[in-house]
């Protein structure tokens, strides 16, 4: 969707184009009092060698709660001896530890209800296991390979493995919790009194935030003013990693994987990285300036151990990045504007097991539904229903495979959405059946503001109903979006979600208004959802707007767009007596959103530069488990030529998400109007995709239970290889063995890759060897612009169905080819396949079809190799790790494998064969027994197998 600042110049007559990203638009830390007072924070401890933190713990008021996993205790500040604190430290499943530090009897409650829209459930404390031992400085908790260090004097908190620390909370003593007071007891102190405390006067009232109240009450940015009622209630925490010299995550900024440094000797950034959702389009392709999600969470890696830190935080924040000593560790300094401290320790010790044990929390991607997988055709704007059937028409005609077809605002009539435009979609049902006839979906826009008009019912019954945004006076917030005169809806109240619910309904006696014209094949896109305000300071809703429950803004900001998702995913859920699989794009997300569908990195350039850094985006997203994430093919903005198109078309193709989108100014670009070799070159990127659907649905079956990305980084999959730790344009697909690079230079015929291991590699395309080495080595792989460089790793079985189709479901009985690229042995490879309807849920009741390929040398001392498939779903490594649930009731002939016992494998491809086998092949399957052809002495090919998908079988090959 089109740039909120772009778009105001649209809605107040004053469109100019090409855009100009303007950064002034948005803050830096130096006009945000909060951040100015958490850096000047860190300034002075740094400056001085007597700095100590304040805060300390009662020793004689810790609590121990059953069942021994929960640690209670006061916590007083020398400074400020009227203000009291609790602490509260929870171990729970999976080894992670919970700090949480609130104000207590205060002035006023500190916003405390991120934690129940981001996790997914009330975690589960261990039991048994802890063992917590009291010493005279403090109290250790020791349970499986971990000990957690919690010092009274000051306070810290460390996570120690084998000796080591992990991690640090307040080591460096930047812990501070604004407390509330009034406006008239704000303290007025010198750095003269700071001088004195550091000397041993420590009654001294207020040097700890400095000289001066900066920033307290009322703030001031170009024209707009935010009128603070509460006064500061910011806290800033220092969380360092003493043996980790890369970090990962906090997403979403366009930058590298591995963060950079922000401040320190080695300061690549300026600003530190913020985390505000923000509607900043045409952003710099290298920033930590915040867009449009938000996730605290950030990874500390190193060769020997990976850890996580999840700070549950919603209101703005930023974080300083740097690298203490010598880059072999890494400190870090959060400073958020409100909200409790409640930090999750994830202890790792690998990055696989820190993907789990976050999910254990917020959650994981939910199996999507199987078009979602598809190609995606979108832009800004599709101008009728003929348009669309158009498009879809042109797929078929140009024999191009389509799963999608979406509208923008235009379909509604004046923004005002549900509406359509009677004028240019007067059919709107039996356009969206058309597609689906044709196997594909359509996708419209609905976004969280609504036209403040009376004749729009949406509005009047939200209006009515209570379910709008207040100003800080009260009313209404009013403010400007794509309709002109807007408000927004507060999905923090919970009725408002249960109405949101009810328009989607397909049922006819659902209560109020609801969306008639629609139908169970149409999805939904939610867009400007940060939220986008054209007429706002940042082109967002103030801060002291207020939320149900009294909320301000300003402390639930981050959360705001990913309710919205939330609300819509769960109203197409339910919006037939049939539940099907929603799926639903979101532009803003945060902690959780993964849960709901969709996201992607928002509106683009069409620049190489952009399309490098998509890559970089996507896989940071998927680190905090928005693993169903994309980039707009082709860039939203400009108007890409055909060698930039083509290598974008490549880049959409691997990634998780992938749809091509553009700015309404642009020129039309659907792949079928490129011209010749060109559309040709669209035409295989698109049908590469589709024979790859089963390796895309593996990875998300996968990702769905143990929360690991379907796009693995380098470090993700050789956690030990230190080359690898900054390798941020090469990836793997789920547990695949697929290896991709895409391009993204222009008048490139070849790229390196890096491979991390001794192990053999093949092209996917023309089966050549590259040779990987133990240290790791780069390799040449050819890529002439027709071509993405794309190896199978040995020692994988990859899943792929050939036969081209124009959209996903007319391929759901269609046969496999199984490509086995033998390891470096020649002798062992591994894969599998998950299957089920793509729709419903009726997976969760054992309706799927899950195998295991493997291929190993028989044990007769022939030589042969055995190809063997085999139930897996009924096997005890069958279980989703996350929650715990097996397959308990699974049958092997359940009704979904009934449905598909007619599918088969077509034929086998076998990638590095020592010596060239025999012409006889013995089938294991039935007493069968079939010929084969195309022998080569490295890669042979087994045809017209006709061997069952649901059934085990071998074959034996023999030389």
């Amino acid at each position: 969707m089109l740039l909120s600042c772009f778009a105001a110049a649209l809605v107040f007559g004053q469109l100019s184009f090409p855009f100009a990203f303007d950064p002034s638009d948005f803050k830096t830390c130096p006009q945000v009092g909060f951040c100015r007072r958490g850096r000047a924070l860190a300034k002075r401890a740094t400056e001085s060698s007597q700095w100590v933190s304040p805060y300390s713990v009662r020793p004689e008021s810790v609590v121990l709660s059953p069942p021994n996993a929960s640690l209670s205790a006061q916590v007083f500040s020398s400074l400020y001896p009227g203000i009291r604190f609790e602490l509260q430290v929870d171990v729970l499943e999976h080894g992670i530890a919970r700090v949480r530090l609130d104000e207590v009897n205060g002035m006023r409650r500190r916003y405390h209800q991120a934690a129940s829209w981001a996790l997914v459930a009330e975690p589960t404390l261990m039991a048994p296991g802890v063992v917590w031992r009291f010493e005279e400085s403090g109290i250790r908790a020791l349970y499986d390979d971990v000990e957690l260090e919690i010092s009274y004097a000051p306070l810290t908190v460390k996570l120690i493995r084998a000796g080591r620390e992990e991690l640090v909370l307040n080591g460096r003593g930047l812990l501070h919790l604004e407390h509330f007071r009034t406006k008239t007891a704000a303290p007025s102190t010198a750095l003269s009194e700071y001088q004195a405390v550091l000397h041993g006067n420590t009654e001294s009232n207020g040097w700890f935030e400095g000289g001066e109240a900066d920033g307290y009450w009322e703030e001031t940015f170009k024209a707009w003013t935010d009128s603070k009622p509460k006064g500061p209630e910011s806290f800033f925490i220092d969380i360092d990693f003493p043996h980790h010299s890369h970090v990962y995550g906090i997403p979403q900024h366009a930058t590298s994987l591995s963060l950079r440094e922000t401040t320190g000797g080695n300061q690549y950034f300026s600003e530190p990285f913020r985390l505000y959702n923000n509607d900043i389009g045409g952003y710099d392709a290298d920033s930590p300036m915040s867009l449009y999600g938000s996730i605290p969470l950030m990874h500390g890696h190193s060769t020997e151990s990976t850890v996580g830190v999840f700070n549950l935080v919603a209101s703005e924040t930023w974080v300083d990045i740097f690298h203490p000593v010598l880059n072999k560790s890494t400190a870090t300094h959060w400073i958020s504007e409100s909200g409790i401290m409640d930090i999750f320790l994830l202890p790792g010790p690998t990055p696989d097991l820190v993907f789990t044990q976050y999910a254990s929390l917020t959650g994981t991607a939910p199996l999507p539904a199987y078009f979602a997988l598809g190609y995606h055709q979108s832009r800004w704007n599709y101008i009728s229903s003929q348009d669309v059937r158009d498009v879809s028409r042109r797929f078929d005609a140009e024999n191009m495979p389509m799963d999608v077809v979406w509208l923008d605002i235009q379909y509604s009539q004046g923004q005002k959405y549900f509406i359509w435009d009677n004028q240019s979609f007067p059919d709107p049902v039996e356009m969206a059946d058309e597609l689906a006839a044709a196997g594909r979906k359509v996708v419209a826009i609905i976004d969280p503001h609504l036209k403040t008009s009376n004749d729009y019912p949406i509005f009047s019954e939200a209006q009515d109903k209570g379910f709008l945004v207040k100003d800080a006076e009260g009313e209404i917030f009013v403010g400007q979006c794509w309709p002109g005169s807007s408000a927004w809806l507060d999905f923090f109240n919970p009725q408002c979600q249960n109405w949101w619910r009810g328009i989607f309904s397909l049922n006819s006696t659902a209560d109020g208004w609801r969306w008639a014209e629609s139908t169970d094949n149409t999805f939904i896109w939610n867009d400007m959802n940060e939220p986008s305000v054209f007429n706002g300071p940042e082109l967002t809703m103030p801060k002291d707007s207020v939320h149900y429950g009294g909320w301000e803004h300003r402390d639930v900001h981050n959360i705001y767009g990913m309710l919205f998702h939330k609300a819509t995913a769960s109203a197409l859920v339910h919006r037939t007596g049939t539940m099907k699989r929603p799926f639903v794009l979101s532009r803003s997300f945060y902690a959780g959103s993964q849960r709901f569908g969709a996201i992607w990195t928002g509106d683009n350039l069409g620049t190489w530069e952009h399309m490098a850094a998509g890559i970089r985006m996507i896989l940071s997203d998927g680190i905090a488990g928005m693993t169903f994430s994309g980039s707009d093919v082709g860039g939203f903005f400009g108007n890409p030529d055909p060698e930039m198109l083509v290598r974008w078309y490549q880049v959409g193709a691997f990634s998780p998400f992938f749809r091509a989108h553009a700015h309404i100014d642009t020129k039309r670009r659907e792949p079928y109007l490129s011209a010749e070799p060109y559309r040709s070159m669209l035409r295989d990127i698109l049908k590469l995709r589709y024979s790859l659907l089963p390796v895309w649905y593996n990875a998300f079956r996968e990702a769905s239970v143990s929360g690991i990305p379907v796009l693995r980084p380098q470090y993700v999959v050789f956690p030990k290889d230190s080359h690898g730790f900054e390798i941020d344009d090469q990836f793997y697909i789920g547990g695949s063995g697929l290896l991709v690079k895409p391009v993204t230079l222009p008048h490139v015929e070849s790229a390196e890759v890096y491979l991390a291991d001794d192990q053999v590699y093949y092209d996917y395309f023309d089966h050549q060897v590259h040779q990987g080495a133990m240290g790791g080595r780069y390799v040449t792989v050819s890529a002439p612009l027709a071509k993405v460089p794309l190896l199978y790793r040995g020692g994988s079985i990859v899943p792929t169905r050939l036969r081209p189709r124009l959209s996903s479901s007319l391929m759901k009985k269609d046969p496999f080819t199984l490509t086995v690229a033998l390891d470096k042995t020649g002798s062992t490879a591994s894969g599998e396949l998950y299957l089920d309807d793509g729709e419903t849920y009726t997976f969760e009741q054992g309706e799927l079809v899950w195998r295991k390929f493997i291929a190993y040398p028989s044990k007769d001392g022939q030589a042969s190799l055995i190809v063997q498939n085999h139930n897996l779903a009924s096997h005890t490594s069958a279980r989703d790790i996350v929650g715990g649930a097996k397959f308990q009731f699974y049958d092997g002939k359940n009704a979904y494998a009934r449905e598909i016992d007619s599918v088969y494998v077509e034929q086998i491809i076998i990638l590095g064969l020592k010596e060239e086998p025999k012409r006889d092949l013995e089938i294991d399957y039935r007493g069968g027994s079939y010929g084969m052809n195309n022998v080569l002495s490295s890669s042979l090919t087994i045809k017209n197998l006709g061997v069952r998908v649901v059934d085990d079988w071998q074959i034996l090959v023999q030389w």
